[in-house]
């Protein structure tokens, strides 16, 4: 959450001329309904499952740049799905960079608690692990600027696309 999945995954797709999409967007786009609203009708579970489904269909889809939301990963078959269909990129942040880039956002119902920091420090010490086992790419975004971070995507996918041809 506020790591610049959703800003950073619109430039790369723009740089690579390729199609992007958000799940969440996606998941908003199909029921009609916003996030905060599906969690409080269906809890987090349900939420889970529809992310499932939308990550399924579009890793399938070629010509892509996919933003996932921050809890996919918590999903073994979303895990598989990403590693498998296609370059996963983490685009780290630290806690207080997330705690920034998050502190006016009201529609992130994980973060609707009295400290937000510990929620974030408690997902993030389970998430993290499971970012860096289905990432092929880690990059650092604390403090960068967009145009920064593609340059450095950019560059890591060559090298990525070099190694799978060599």
């Amino acid at each position: 959450m506020g790591a610049g999945k959703t800003t950073i995954g619109r430039q790369l797709a723009l740089a690579l001329h390729k199609e992007f999409k958000d799940t969440d967007h996606e998941i908003v786009r199909r029921t009609g309904a916003s996030i905060p609203l599906i969690f409080d009708i269906e809890g987090e579970e349900g939420f889970r499952k529809r992310e499932r489904e939308v990550i399924d269909q579009l890793t399938r889809e070629d010509d892509l740049v996919l933003a996932t939301g921050g809890g996919a990963v918590l999903g073994g078959e979303n895990r598989q799905c990403l590693r498998e269909r296609g370059v996963v990129i983490y685009l780290y942040a630290t806690i207080e960079q997330l705690l920034r880039r998050t502190a006016r956002d009201k529609n992130r119902p994980l973060l609707q608690t009295a400290d937000p920091k510990k929620r974030l420090e408690e997902i993030m010490a389970v998430r993290d692990p499971l970012y860096r086992e289905v990432a092929h790419i880690i990059v650092y975004t604390d403090d960068r600027s967009v145009r920064s971070v593609i340059r450095e995507i950019l560059w890591r996918l060559e090298v990525e696309a070099k190694h799978a041809g060599a």
